[in-house]
């Protein structure tokens, strides 16, 4: 069986909603890893987050690289929220892997939350504000 890295850094993280989506094509959680620092993160009406490699103000932001049969990519691709896609995205190791990128215009009016981290962070600090 063939298999690919994949970086996700949203619902698809262990213990989070969309989490069993990897599970139930065979994922296995490899490690914890950071983006190099050239990524923007939005929050999409506090459902999941949308990163966006920028050439400036970007951050390191935490994500999980998970090991995916490359027969499911598609099939995690296509439950993903509308506005999310595959592409490359560059770890600040220096490896270059698949994962989950927003679109820009996703994006657009929604809150940035880059300088928390990633979005377990922003998840954690938003719960302890909420009444």
């Amino acid at each position: 069986m063939e298999t690919v890295h994949l970086a996700v850094n949203g619902t698809l993280m262990r213990g989070l909603e969309l989490n069993p989506n990897l599970l139930a094509v065979g994922a296995t959680f490899v490690r914890e890893a950071l983006t190099e620092a050239t990524y923007r993160l939005w929050s999409i009406d506090d459902r999941h987050p949308a990163m966006i490699r920028v050439s400036t103000g970007g951050n390191a932001i935490a994500l999980e690289i998970w090991l995916v049969p490359t027969s499911g990519i598609c099939t995690i691709l296509l439950q993903e929220p509308p506005g999310l896609c595959i592409g490359k995205i560059r770890l600040a190791d220096g490896e270059e892997v698949l994962g989950v990128l927003g679109e820009s215009v996703l994006c657009e009016g929604k809150p940035e939350i880059t300088h928390w981290g990633g979005w377990r962070a922003y998840i954690a600090d938003s719960a302890k504000h909420k009444i």
